[in-house]
């Protein structure tokens, strides 16, 4: 008790359980990816859904069956529910440097959140397939000894593709000579 009769202040309330996959919320800067990649996928999607269909449909015109329409409807119905997911699925990428690591995240349902130490890159790739290439996109690719633990950032416009598997191979080679 102080000199006044009261108790002192009150007791702070008790902090609310932190999220496994936001461990940093308020100290980490994430990086987005760019949004075009959404048609990328979207792109992707179509050529996918296109081919399907026109199996089902001709085994559809040529049969009559009922089987063949039914699943085409429900192949139509899945691309649609895909389609409008994906643009949420690009915009849950992010990366964020830190001084020993790199933390990416990605996933809608299944949310995921790899820290890839720097000390254990061995080495990093730039990779960009006819799609990315048209939409002007990279995608980096991490490898470390652990298959497991390997992380991709996708949606990355060329210019940062290049400054960030530079800056990721500089400071895995810094790390790991003190091994």
């Amino acid at each position: 008790m102080s000199g006044d009769g009261s108790a002192g202040p009150p007791p702070a309330p008790p902090l609310p359980p932190a999220d496994p996959l936001r461990p940093w919320p308020d100290t980490v800067r994430w990086q987005s990816i760019s949004s075009d990649l959404i048609w990328v996928e979207l792109i992707r999607l179509a050529m996918v859904l296109l081919v399907l269909g026109l199996g089902l449909g001709v085994g559809w015109a040529l049969s009559g069956s009922g089987f063949l329409g039914a699943a085409l409807a429900v192949l139509l119905l899945l691309g649609v529910l895909r389609g409008v997911a994906i643009g949420r699925a690009v915009r849950a990428w992010g990366y964020a440097e830190r001084e020993d690591d790199l933390l990416v995240r990605h996933g809608l349902l299944v949310r995921r959140l790899s820290i890839v130490p720097y000390s254990r890159m061995q080495f990093v790739d730039v990779s960009a397939g006819p799609l990315e290439r048209a939409f002007k996109l990279a995608t980096v690719q991490l490898h470390t000894a652990a298959a497991a633990s390997d992380a991709r950032v996708p949606g990355l416009r060329p210019a940062e593709a290049s400054r960030l598997r530079d800056r990721l191979t500089t400071l895995g080679e810094d790390r790991a000579e003190g091994l």
